[in-house]
């Protein structure tokens, strides 16, 4: 079945039965995205939440000085949207670009609300995973306030290694906070080390 993998992703968290799941998936859309296509652009509304089947994707804003802020990746069994943009349903200041040629299970904003009031347990899966979206955004912010950049990056390769070398190296250095330049220098010295 073609939306096994969100349905298995959902089931992680609660338990849905058939009729549940029969009555879920006509929500979810499948779209096929090419690399460097954008399913988010600032100035439209974001009418998507998207699930990564397969692929790799980036969120990022563009300052006004026209430098790139890198937010979020999305890989494989991971959400990505323009959260502000959809919830409030106003136009987007993010960018969201596949970074490879990418599937997606797809859920319009509109049709979120009605299966969130028509199936119960989908509010507490939607707790449950907004819940831990604060918790890792939370850690995030603590961590670019607390350690150097090289303990950033530490951190990111051990935690999100498969990330790391899917992603460019100038989209990493800008999630970490910090120039493309400084990567190479902090890559280069772990390379000399080792």
């Amino acid at each position: 079945m073609e939306y096994d993998p969100i349905i298995e992703y959902i089931s992680r968290y609660v338990e849905l039965t058939d009729e549940e799941v029969d009555q879920l998936t006509p929500f979810f859309k499948i779209k096929k995205v090419k690399k460097r296509q954008f399913i988010v652009q600032p100035g439209f509304v974001c009418r998507h939440k998207s699930y990564v089947v397969k692929g790799a994707f980036r969120a990022y804003l563009v300052d006004n000085q026209g430098k790139e802020h890198t937010l979020a990746f999305a890989i494989e069994d991971w959400w990505i949207s323009d959260y502000s943009s959809l919830i409030y349903q106003e136009p987007a200041t993010l960018f969201v670009e596949a970074l490879e040629d990418s599937v997606l299970i797809q859920i319009d904003f509109k049709d979120e609300q009605t299966f969130l009031k028509e199936i119960p347990k989908m509010e507490k899966f939607e707790r449950i995973i907004t819940q831990r979206s604060l918790a890792f955004q939370q850690k995030r912010l603590l961590s670019n306030f607390t350690k150097t950049a090289e303990e950033r990056y530490d951190e990111f390769i051990s935690k999100y290694s498969a990330i790391a070398n899917r992603v460019p190296q100038y989209a990493l250095a800008s999630y970490l906070g910090f120039s493309t330049e400084y990567l190479s220098k902090i890559r280069n010295r772990k390379a000399l080390k080792s």
